[in-house]
């Protein structure tokens, strides 16, 4: 008698739990295309292409400068003695390692710069998406590259809307 009842309570959860989801509203945004195209997601874009496009002049300026050593080295390494070829070869090699810490150090600085300079727009966006889902009567909302949802019955892009509203609010 008590498996039977357990049977029961255990059909009528399901069944609950079926219909609950069943009326689940599930809301998709996508932060990536929030961020690229709010004015202000821009404004970082655009610092952070100047950022970069002068490291990379800087980087680019010594590599030249290793490929002119390493030039010259080919050229000359005939008629060198065995300790100047050791010499040169070792000086190369310095400033490719040097190189390559250097050009990891401008990736973090970039990295750090770019989370430094969004973080103010995530904050703000987290309100902005709270509000839309509400307007829109969403009952959960994921992001959509990190929390894929493959399909849902009352699944809403709330992308568009987010955006403007985002610049409504943030004009500059």
């Amino acid at each position: 008698m008590t498996r039977i009842v357990k049977l029961l309570v255990l059909l009528l959860c399901v069944t609950g739990f079926q219909t609950a989801l069943a009326e689940v509203s599930v809301g998709k945004v996508d932060i990536q295309k929030v961020l690229i195209t709010v004015k202000q997601g821009q404004d970082v874009r655009e610092k952070l292409k100047k950022n970069f496009d002068g490291k990379q002049e800087v980087i680019k300026k010594e590599e030249d400068a290793i490929r002119k050593l390493q030039e010259d080295y080919q050229k000359q390494q005939l008629v060198m003695n065995d300790k100047a070829r050791v010499d040169k070869e070792k000086e190369i090699q310095e400033k490719i390692m040097a190189l390559q810490q250097k050009t990891m150090g401008f990736q973090k600085e970039i990295q750090q710069m770019e989370q430094t300079l969004k973080r103010p727009i995530l904050e703000k966006l987290r309100d902005v998406i709270t509000d839309i889902s509400k307007k829109e009567s969403v009952d959960v909302t994921f992001e959509a590259s990190t929390a894929p949802v493959v399909y849902a019955k009352n699944e809403k892009d709330l992308t568009d809307a987010v955006i403007a509203e985002y610049n409504k609010r943030n004009p500059k």
